[in-house]
C-alpha cells in the first residue's frame, strides 16, 4: 500500500516546516511569454464540454484543452476569498492571516448616504486606515512578474478581500486595474461605475448602487438592473490592453465574474431562450457561462490577430468548486438543498452513502460532473477545479495530467514562467517541468485546503492520491480520489494506519504560521 514515509512526515512536524520546499532550479524556460490567467467565479468542472457537459457548449474553453494541457487534480479552495488569496499569496490557505484583509459591502454603504464627492473620499480613507496592515517582507503574485520587467495588469473582480483601493492594488504589484473595489458590489453585473487605475469610470443606464443584485434565485426578467453589463465592458477593456501592450512582456489577470450568481444577463443566448426544458434562471445561467467562454474567445482572437498566439501562455481556471444559482422545474434552487441537506426527492443527504451531488441534488447542468458537494464545502465537488494551460508549440496538445498541483502554485510556476528569481518559503511549487513534457523535479507529499463553511471541514490530499477530509463531527474519512472522485467509498478502516500518519500533518497545517513572512504576526 502506498505510504507516506512516517519519519518524513515526523520531521517536517517536529521542526515546524511545510511538506514542500520553494523551487530551486533556475527557470525552466528562456522563452519569457505574455501570461493571461483567466480566473471564472464558481465554474465547476462539469460545465465544460470536454469535461461531459450536455447542454451549454463551450467551443473556445474547449479548444484550450485541445491545443493545451488539462491538469485534473488540481484544487482551488472552498470559496472565493481564500481560494483567491491563496493564488496571489503561494500559501495555503489554512495559514494564518488568509481571512479578509478589509470588510466588503463598504462602498455601497458610501454611496447610500449621497455624500459630496470630498465627504465621500474623506470618508473612503478613514475606511482603508481600518484595515489589516500589509507587511514588508510581503511578496504577491505580480510582484513576481514585476521583478522580471512584466508590466502586470488587473481586470475584474477585486483581487484579494472583500476592499480593496488603488495604493493598495499598486502593493500588490499591478501596474494597471480596472475592476471592482469591492466584493460584495462584485456580486452584481450592472455596477454604478468602476475603478481604472484609482479613478471612477461611470458606466451609462446603470443606477441601482447594489449593481443592479435582485435576489438569488434568477427569476428576475432578462435585463433587470441596469443596461451595461460588466463582463462586455470588461471584454473592452482586456483587448484594449493587448493592443497597447503588444511589443512589451505583460502578465494579465482577469477574475471575472462570471459564472457566480446573482443570475442575471442582457439577453437569452440563442441556443437557450427557446428550451422547454429549462427554467428562465437556468436559461440566464447558461447564458452566462456562453458568456466566459466569448471572453475567451475573444481574448484568443486578440492573440492570433496581433501575432502574440505562440507568445502567450494562457491559463484557464475557476476559484472553487461549482455553486447552483438557478431555479430548478421545481422552483427549487439546488444550493439551498445542497445546504438543507436535502436531496431533491426530499429524503435527506448525509455524509456517507447518499452525499449531495449535481445528478441527485436537482442540479440540470451537473456542474460538479457527478462529484460529491458543492463550493463552501471540501467534497471533491467543492474544491476540484479545472486547470486548462495553452502554448503553442511548448505544450504538447490535449494532453492530460493527474499531477497534484493548486493555486498557491500558480506563482512559483508564474516566476519560471517569466524568469523572475523563486519567492522564498512559499508553499507553491512550480509545475511548469510538467506542462512542458519534462522531468518534474519536485513535486507535493501532499496539498491542504482549510475550510470554515458549513457541511465538511478541511481536508488533506496526497500525492499518490489519498483524500483525508474532517467532517463537522471531527471524525476522518479517507478516499482514493483518483480511483474514487465521486468520494463514493470512504477507505479510513482499511488503512487505519495510513489515517494515523495524515492526521498529525493535518492538524499541523490547520491555522499554521508563515515561513514566508516568519516573525510577522497578523492581528
Amino acid at each position: 500500500m502506498p505510504q507516506l514515509h512516517l519519519l518524513a512526515l515526523t520531521l517536517l512536524i517536529t521542526l515546524g516546516l511545510t511538506a514542500i520546499a520553494p523551487a530551486s532550479h533556475p527557470a525552466a524556460t528562456t522563452e519569457r511569454p505574455n501570461v493571461i490567467l483567466i480566473l471564472a467565479d464558481d465554474l465547476g468542472a462539469g460545465m465544460l464540454g470536454h469535461n461531459g457537459q450536455k447542454i451549454v457548449t463551450t467551443p473556445h474553453i474547449d479548444r484550450l484543452a485541445a491545443e493545451g494541457i488539462s491538469l485534473t487534480n488540481h484544487y482551488g479552495n472552498t470559496y472565493c476569498a481564500p481560494a483567491r488569496w491563496s493564488l496571489l499569496t503561494g500559501m495555503h490557505n489554512g495559514r494564518k492571516g488568509s481571512g479578509s484583509q478589509a470588510g466588503g459591502g463598504a462602498l455601497i454603504k458610501l454611496d447610500q448616504q449621497n455624500l459630496s464627492p470630498e465627504a465621500w473620499d474623506t470618508a473612503f480613507k478613514k475606511i482603508q486606515t481600518k484595515a489589516r496592515p500589509i507587511p514588508d517582507n510581503e511578496v504577491f503574485l505580480a510582484q513576481i512578474a514585476q521583478q522580471a520587467g512584466y508590466h502586470t495588469a488587473e481586470f475584474g473582480k477585486l483581487d484579494i478581500g472583500f476592499l480593496t483601493w488603488n495604493t493598495r492594488l499598486q502593493r500588490h504589484g499591478w501596474d494597471h486595474h480596472f475592476g471592482f473595489y469591492d466584493h460584495v458590489r462584485a456580486h452584481g453585473f450592472f455596477p454604478p461605475y468602476l475603478w481604472k487605475n484609482g479613478q471612477k469610470i461611470k458606466l451609462p443606464g446603470n443606477k441601482d448602487i447594489r449593481c443592479g443584485k435582485m435576489s438569488e434565485r434568477g427569476n428576475d426578467p432578462v435585463g433587470s438592473g441596469g443596461t451595461t453589463y460588466s463582463q462586455d465592458v470588461f471584454d473592452r477593456e482586456i483587448i484594449n490592453y493587448i493592443r497597447q501592450q503588444r511589443s512589451e512582456r505583460f502578465f494579465l489577470y482577469h477574475p471575472s465574474q462570471l459564472p457566480h450568481g446573482p443570475v442575471a444577463v442582457t439577453e437569452l443566448h440563442p441556443d437557450f431562450a427557446t428550451r422547454k426544458d429549462l427554467t428562465l434562471s437556468e436559461k440566464k445561467y447558461a447564458t452566462m457561462v456562453k458568456s466566459l467562454d466569448n471572453t475567451v474567445g475573444k481574448i484568443m482572437a486578440e492573440l492570433k490577430r496581433l501575432d502574440l498566439d505562440k507568445k502567450t501562455i494562457v491559463f484557464f481556471s475557476s476559484d472553487n468548486g461549482h455553486e447552483t444559482y438557478y431555479q430548478n422545474a421545481q422552483k427549487q434552487l439546488p444550493k439551498h438543498l445542497w445546504r438543507s441537506g436535502k436531496l431533491a426527492d426530499g429524503s435527506k443527504s448525509n455524509v456517507t452513502d447518499k452525499k449531495w451531488r449535481g445528478t441527485n441534488g436537482g442540479d440540470i447542468f451537473n456542474g460538479n460532473g457527478g462529484r460529491a458537494g458543492l463550493k463552501w464545502s471540501t467534497w471533491q465537488g467543492g474544491v476540484h477545479c479545472p486547470m486548462i494551460v495553452r502554448w503553442p508549440e511548448k505544450i504538447q496538445p490535449g494532453s492530460r495530467t493527474s499531477h497534484l498541483s493548486a493555486h498557491y502554485d500558480f506563482m512559483p510556476t508564474l516566476a519560471d514562467i517569466v524568469g523572475s528569481q523563486q519567492p522564498e518559503n512559499k508553499d507553491g511549487i512550480s509545475y511548469l517541468p510538467k506542462l512542458l513534457g519534462r522531468n518534474q523535479p519536485n513535486t507535493h507529499d501532499w496539498i491542504f485546503i482549510q475550510n470554515t463553511g458549513p457541511r465538511s471541514l478541511s481536508a488533506l490530499i496526497t500525492r499518490k492520491g489519498y483524500k483525508l477530509i474532517q467532517l463537522k463531527d471531527k471524525s476522518y474519512q479517507l478516499y482514493h480520489i483518483l480511483k474514487d472522485p465521486g468520494e463514493h467509498h470512504n477507505i479510513a478502516k482499511q488503512h487505519p494506519e495510513l489515517v494515523k500518519q495524515l492526521i498529525p500533518v493535518f492538524e499541523t497545517q490547520q491555522n499554521s504560521g508563515r515561513p514566508d513572512l516568519q516573525s510577522y504576526a497578523p492581528r
